[in-house]
């Protein structure tokens, strides 16, 4: 694999983390460089581990792992978004309450599980795995600060409808993630 393409598959698993970064940006209103910072290590972090945990089970879990991600993916993204409209509806929070472990893990979680059918598949070719991984990390924390900077521009004055529209995104991303997995898409 030739640097180009790994540079468009780590682009490619980036946007997910992107997306919901720009929604995390939306409903955090005011936002500091450690928002930034956490959600790129978050996501950063999580697109580097799912390739290394996915090339270490190599073909003994493929299977398994290609068959059920899309459903995982599905749950936790529709979790995760109605969580969100439903913190649309509510009183106003702290910023710093949106970027809890549990809720980055589950994020983490649901933006980087395709990126373990990527690790299985790497374990077939003659991938070089730790410079593979760090690119994948380096790539998605960089899109996914930027993506909470990119929120932020734009969700100060709107921060109940971008959680409902972040929300929304979050669930059409699982529902699509679902429908590629079922072969619809």
């Amino acid at each position: 694999m030739g640097i180009l393409e790994l540079f468009i598959l780590a682009v490619g698993l980036s946007m997910d983390a992107f997306a919901v970064s720009i929604c995390k940006g939306l409903s955090l209103g005011k936002i500091k460089p450690k928002h930034m910072a956490i959600a790129g290590a978050w996501f950063g972090g999580f697109q580097a581990l799912m390739p290394l945990i996915g090339y270490l089970l190599g073909s003994f879990f493929a299977d398994i792992v290609s068959k059920y991600s899309h459903w995982v993916a599905f749950i936790l993204l529709l979790i995760i978004g109605g969580n969100m409209i439903k913190e649309s509806f509510g009183e106003d929070e702290e910023v710093d309450g949106g970027m809890d472990v549990k809720t980055m893990l589950m994020m983490a979680i649901a933006t980087s599980i395709d990126a373990l059918a990527v690790g299985v598949s790497f374990a077939f070719l003659k991938v070089n795995i730790v410079a593979a991984v760090a690119f994948i990390g380096c790539v998605t924390f960089i899109f996914s600060a930027a993506g909470v900077k990119i929120g932020s521009l734009f969700g100060t004055r709107y921060k109940s409808k971008a959680e409902l529209a972040g929300g929304i995104i979050l669930m059409l991303i699982g529902l699509k993630t679902l429908l590629e997995g079922m072969g619809v898409l």
